[in-house]
């Protein structure tokens, strides 16, 4: 564990931001090179069928137009399925852009136009002709639920939901109080600032450099290596600043392959970037519909937990969530049952979006436990409590650590709760009511295998390397934090190097693990360092740290010192003088510990509490106060965490009640794809939101005691705006997001006060 510091725990300002503001942070699609030339995609307009016929001819006279690729003249790639998998590839057959006539989705990339500059590109693109076949699409999940299936192979072991506990179905019906409701929820779209684009730089005898918009390096590196059979020690892929990605950059996306292919093609610099509009068809946070059923004795003790979902997925993938097993540890309950079914639509694979399955299964599981409250008559926030599990059920581990009851405790007190009317549409602020609903949040912490150099030089100066990446969670911020804390300098003396692949291994940036993962490593290399100090000192002569132990020495002020009595030790620098050297460089790595893993398992935690104001005239709801509080373990940086729960807590309220990817399933196109109709919050939408990290300390899930905060900041929030939308209103809405025309709809269908009996 890192000891008390001064610079770690500190709400320290990113050391990248100034980069940023001043724009010389560049980003992939900002790396330019004289003679470069752009590629620009043509997509179909059908969403399923096949290309009949495509004509380039007058596309390839434009003026500037190198050439123009199309599934007929594609230069040659991989043949086998396993060449096209990258390392966070789900089952089935990925996608290869240009491969055949086989139309699969919307948006679907069928001609690469590649030119002098970027507008001949675009304009020669507008030239090509094509003519379908086209067949009725399947893009409607709610009628292609009826031929879900089980996935044969799991993506990961742990997405396959346990085996069931108990005897839920009879618990069920034994009930005195339950309830059992479907939730659906339609599929959203990532849309981070930065577009996807790569920039393939052409060097001499072949090597590349490709500026890749990326959560990973090295998995784009290993990806179009493979494909295109090159070594990897001629290719480096820099992904130096990720302008947001959310989980839509863990797997390389078409533009990746489709500039590098050209560039191989023609030997020359190729750059190619999407547009906005590209951006829907790439990946998706799918759609589900569940069907989450909760039984409970008169004291509110759950009796029986049933979960079913059914997700869609692509023709050609499986993708997989982990969407129902957060309904079988959550609570305590001796009788669960949970399911989880794909249904095929002709639409792209969908991909992991912040808190990916959690997101999804939790929002309908904490509205059905708010449903089952109101249906004991107990108050939301007491039925959590008195379900309270100190052990995951599920895999029948113990639980390294648990902060959610002082989360609860603190998130209500600041919320103000104890003050909360019970009843619906008691509670209102001239012509709008209020509502106050909450809900909790749960997300899997890990730490995953990741290596690090840190090289410590005679002066004081230190460098940590890592190919992690930043996709503005402050991970540069954080690593210098960590080494700064080492050596005992200030951060401005640390110079923090990652987004390169051909630096110290580490898997993609996602699933909240970096800051545990690469955290850890650092401050393994740290220790390394610190080691090898150690045995240097010792051997020079009348050393006052010739029998110290390693654990027995710390570095303070630029020396090499006893924990117990700082004036004991020897300056850095006279360490290396001995040596005849000017620095040391130690690279370390970390990864779980399998021992432990099998009797321990550990999680986040938070307690999101949420007001609405919602018209009562127009139906128009409004979040006006968020309160989240979050225990995740040691917070390294206050400011960067907060930020993390801030962006979160945004995206939670986009999902309950703006976001909505719009499908004319008579076509199966995507309709919405621009921001301008696709509505994600703005500024306006946007008011006070509170955030509160509880003290937590967990020796077990990384060697540093961190767990990650990167989506447990959305868990649970769209769950808590629409309960506080049926306590302002009465109005139970179970599809999301929860838009004016369906309050308006509840209402007409007379499904309002007059229908409910409150125990």
């Amino acid at each position: 564990m890192l000891n008390a510091s001064k610079i770690v725990g500190i709400p320290l300002p990113r050391i990248d931001g100034p980069l940023k503001v001043t724009g010389q942070a560049k980003y992939a699609a900002e790396h330019h090179e004289q003679g470069m030339l752009y590629g620009f995609v043509a997509v179909a307009t059908v969403a399923a069928g096949r290309i009949a016929g495509i004509r380039t001819a007058e596309a390839e006279r434009f003026p500037g137009v190198i050439k123009v690729y199309t599934h007929k003249n594609r230069p040659k790639s991989a043949g086998s399925d396993k060449k096209w998998k990258d390392s966070v590839a789900v089952p089935g057959h990925p996608f290869r852009p240009l491969e055949n006539d086989n139309i699969l989705f919307d948006g679907q990339p069928i001609a690469l136009v590649v030119a002098e500059t970027f507008e001949a590109a675009r304009d020669a693109a507008a030239l090509i002709r094509v003519d379908y076949v086209a067949v009725e699409p399947h893009t409607d999940l709610r009628r292609e639920e009826i031929n879900s299936y089980v996935p044969p192979e799991p993506r990961r072991a742990e997405l396959a939901p346990p085996e069931p506990r108990g005897n839920a179905e009879k618990a069920f019906a034994d009930a005195p109080f339950k309830i059992s409701a479907d939730y659906v929820l339609e599929g959203e779209h990532h849309n981070p600032m930065e577009l996807f684009g790569s920039t393939v730089l052409w060097g001499k005898d072949g090597e590349l450099t490709i500026h890749d918009k990326t959560q990973g390096s090295q998995n784009s590196r290993d990806y179009v290596c493979n494909v295109f059979g090159l070594d990897p020690q001629k290719v480096a892929v820099k992904n130096s600043f990720v302008g947001g990605a959310f989980g839509a950059g863990l797997r390389p996306k078409h533009q990746l392959f489709l500039a590098v292919m050209a560039a191989l093609d023609l030997k020359r610099s190729v750059k190619v970037e999407m547009s906005r509009r590209e951006m829907f068809y790439l990946t998706w946070r799918p759609a589900t519909v569940q069907t989450v059923s909760l039984a409970a004795d008169r004291d509110g003790k759950l009796l029986s937990v049933m979960h079913r979902a059914v997700q869609a997925t692509s023709r050609y993938e499986d993708y997989q969530e982990n969407v129902v097993n957060w309904s079988g540890l959550a609570y305590k309950c001796d009788n669960a049952k949970l399911s989880y079914e794909l249904a095929k639509l002709d639409a792209s694979t969908p991909g992991d979006m912040r808190a990916p399955g959690a997101a999804t299964g939790v929002t309908a599981l904490e509205a059905a436990m708010d449903e089952l409250a109101y249906e004991i008559g107990i108050d939301p926030l007491e039925l959590r409590l008195r379900n309270f599990a100190h052990r995951d059920q599920n895999r029948d581990k113990e639980i390294t650590s648990k902060a959610l009851h002082v989360c609860y405790r603190e998130g209500a007190a600041r919320f103000g709760w104890p003050k909360r009317s019970f009843e619906p549409r008691s509670m209102r602020d001239g012509k709008e009511l209020i509502g106050w609903g909450m809900a909790t949040g749960v997300w899997e912490a890990s730490i995953m295998p990741a290596e690090a150099k840190v090289c410590l030089f005679a002066d004081g100066k230190v460098i940590v390397s890592a190919a992690a990446s930043d996709i503005g969670t402050g991970t540069y911020t954080i690593l210098g934090q960590i080494a700064a804390d080492a050596f005992d300098i200030p951060i401005e003396k640390v110079a923090v190097r990652i987004g390169d692949s051909t630096l110290p291994k580490t898997g993609v940036e996602g699933g909240s693990w970096t800051a545990a993962s690469s955290g850890s490593a650092v401050h393994a290399g740290a220790i390394a360092v610190r080691k090898t100090l150690l045995k240097y000192a010792q051997t020079m002569p009348n050393s006052p740290l010739a029998e110290a132990a390693p654990d027995q020495v710390s570095i303070a002020d630029g020396r090499l010192v006893l924990e117990t009595n700082h004036q004991i030790g020897i300056a850095i620098g006279d360490i290396m003088s001995s040596r005849q050297i000017t620095s040391i460089e130690e690279h370390a790595q970390v990864a779980p510990d399998e021992a432990q893993a099998k009797k321990f398992v550990s999680y986040t935690h938070s307690a999101v509490f949420v007001e609405v104001k919602v018209d009562e005239e127009l139906a128009i709801p409004r979040v006006t106060r968020v309160v989240s509080a979050v225990g995740a373990g040691r917070i390294l940086n206050p400011k960067t965490a907060r930020s993390q729960i801030l962006g979160g807590v945004v995206m939670g309220i986009g999902m309950a009640l703006h976001e909505e990817g719009m499908i004319d399933h008579r076509t199966g196109r995507i309709m919405n794809h621009n921001l301008a109709e696709y509505h994600v919050p703005t500024h306006a939408d946007i008011d006070s939101i509170d955030v509160i990290f509880v003290e937590e300390e967990d020796e077990k899930v990384s060697p540093i005691g961190v767990k990650g905060l990167g989506e447990i900041g959305i868990v649970g929030v769209a769950a808590a705006v629409a309960n506080a939308i049926f306590h302002a209103t009465d109005k139970r809405i179970r599809s999301f997001p929860i838009t004016i025309d369906k309050i308006l709809q509840f209402e007409t269908a007379g499904l309002g006060t007059s229908q409910r009996n409150w125990h």
